[in-house]
Formats: structure tokens, sequence, C-alpha cells
């Protein structure tokens, strides 16, 4: 079963799937799936089974830019996507091979890392009551979803000789400044995902341009923080959600893990993911997975094969679970 998942992982990792570019991978699961005797879909870009059921396992396609090539050490495999969320992607396919009689559905969403709208679409066409969306937690269970703000921030300065800053006005110091507010009104930390400004003529920067996100846990109300924010000059609010909490889908994945032999144990999702969307149309969602978050989005992104076959082993209790009846 490892080699299986490391050499069905290397395909998956080896086919690019940036977001809006998903093409040739959806075709791969697609032909897996009928190969194994299953009937997909292919809608609005989705690799779907079973859309209609009540309960839906779910991930993504797409990845982001990073070019790491795959290889695998004897314990984790790294490479793009290998953790966010090709391993997910792979335990989906390798449970889908062996259950006989599928009562879960399946869903291969594009887009979950540039607009979510694959996940979006999805839940506008089809209502499931609940849903485990798979993203790495290293394999805990996150029964807790923090929303999140992201703003961006441009402010103008005055030019002056970096020798003689106090001649100017530093665009980049009044940015961090905004930055500074952004904390202290919201009790949040900000965090700095990108910020231009400057250039190599030692002058100070007349112009800095930043964008940042805050990380809000659940029940803290994201609108009410947005009141706050926006009255400060120069942001851009460009998203926002609020957080949430699973129920009874968490419960339910909480009796596979342990019928699968996998410790129960539990943890919170800091970052956006397809799950919001799933939540947000009435769907009780739990997000759970094989990988490291923390490591994803980086040229170290990896991810364990012993996670990966655990996870398949929990797939193919959550199905025995959902046929005794939920």
């Amino acid at each position: 079963m490892y080699f299986e998942a490391v050499e069905l992982l290397r395909k998956l990792c080896e086919i690019p799937s940036l977001s809006g570019r998903e093409g040739r991978l959806s075709a791969f699961i697609a032909d897996y799936l009928e190969k194994i005797n299953l009937a997909p879909q292919l809608i609005d870009s989705n690799v779907l089974l079973n859309p209609n059921a009540d309960f839906i396992v779910a991930t993504h396609l797409d990845t982001v830019r990073k070019k790491v090539p795959f290889y695998f050490d004897g314990e984790f495999a790294y490479g793009t996507g290998a953790s966010d969320a090709k391993g997910s992607i792979t335990a989906i396919l390798l449970a889908l091979k062996e259950i006989k009689n599928l009562k879960f559905g399946v869903a291969f969403f594009c887009d979950e890392e540039d607009g979510g709208g694959g996940s979006k679409i999805f839940s506008e066409k089809y209502k499931p009551r609940m849903a485990v969306v798979m993203e790495p937690t290293s394999l805990k269970i996150a029964e807790k979803h923090c929303g999140n703000i992201e703003i961006e921030i441009f402010v103008r300065g005055k030019e002056s000789h970096g020798a003689v800053p106090e001649a100017g006005e530093n665009a980049v110091d009044k940015c961090l400044r905004i930055i500074d507010q952004i904390g202290e009104i919201t009790s949040l930390k900000p965090t700095i995902l990108q910020i231009k400004g400057g250039d190599d003529d030692y002058s100070i920067p007349d112009f800095c341009r930043a964008t940042i996100d805050i990380i809000v846990p659940p029940g803290k109300d994201v609108k009410y923080l947005l009141n706050k924010i926006k009255s400060i000059n120069g942001i851009i609010v460009k998203e926002f959600c609020n957080g949430f909490e699973a129920g009874d889908s968490k419960t339910i994945l909480s009796k596979a893990l342990k019928n699968a032999g996998v410790k129960v144990e539990f943890t919170s999702m800091p970052s956006w993911t397809d799950a919001v969307n799933l939540y947000s149309a009435d769907c009780d969602t739990v997000v759970w997975g094989p990988g490291e978050l923390a490591l994803c989005h980086t040229r170290n992104e990896r991810v364990a094969v012993r996670e990966i076959v655990a996870a398949r082993k929990v797939l193919v209790e959550l199905n025995r679970v959902i046929e005794k009846g939920i």
C-alpha cells in the first residue's frame, strides 16, 4: 500500500494544476475513477461522484505557483501540492478503489487557491447535509474553522534623500503604522503577506502597498471588526468570512477514526478552505486530512505517506459508518 500511495501521489504531483489550469489533473482523476468502475462527472471544472449524496468528502485540485519537484525520502513525499492537497486526493482515490458500495459523495474542487469558485458553484447547485473537507491537519480533526479578513493597504508618502529622512515622509513607515493600528483596534495580530515600497535610488519611499491577513477565531463577529477597520484611510477589504464550528460531522468522522485505529485528536483550521462555502450553504462541515499546514505553499511542502495510508483507511471506515446510518 505504501508503494502504491507513493506512485499515485507522484503521478498527481507531476501533473501541473495551477488554479484555472486543472484540466489535465481532472482528466487523470476521471480516467482513474472510470478504470475502477465508477462514473465521475466533470461539472463546472469540478470532478464529482454522487454529488446529490447527503454526505460529501471533498478536497481541491489546484496548487499554488511554487515549482518543487517530487521526491520521496522513505518517509515523506515532497513537492508542490504533495500536502495541499494531492495527498488527500491520493487517499480518496485509494479508498474508492477499496470501497464496494459507496455511500458518500466525492467532490474534487477547482479554484480553491484563487477564488474558491469550484466549491461556491457546487454549494449553490447541490445541498449536502454534511461534509468532510480534506486539507492538511496532520490527521487531527479541525472542529473549529477560523474566519479571516484580507486587506490591501496603499499609502503615499513624500520622497527625500535617504540621508535626510526628516525632509520626507516614509510611505513604508506609514503603512506599518496602519498595520499596527489595525492590530490595536481588532485585538488580533495582522499577518503581512506582501509589502512593496521604495527603489534603489537611496531615497525615502513615496509609496507602499501591502496585503495583510487577519485570522478571526470562531465567535468573533467579522462584520463588527470590519466596521472598525473601515474607519482607517488607505485600506481596501478584499475578502472576509466568519469562523464556525463543526457539528455532527465531527462526531461521525471521530467514529471513523476510532474504527480505523487512528488516534482522535482535535485542532482548528486557521486558513480559508472550501469548507467556508459549504458551511455558508448550511452544510455541517469539518476539516481533516494528511499533511502539515505550516509547510504548505513553501518549497519544503511535504506529506508523510503513513498519513495518506491512514487517511485511506479512515475513509473506508467512514463509508461503513454512513452505511450503518447517520
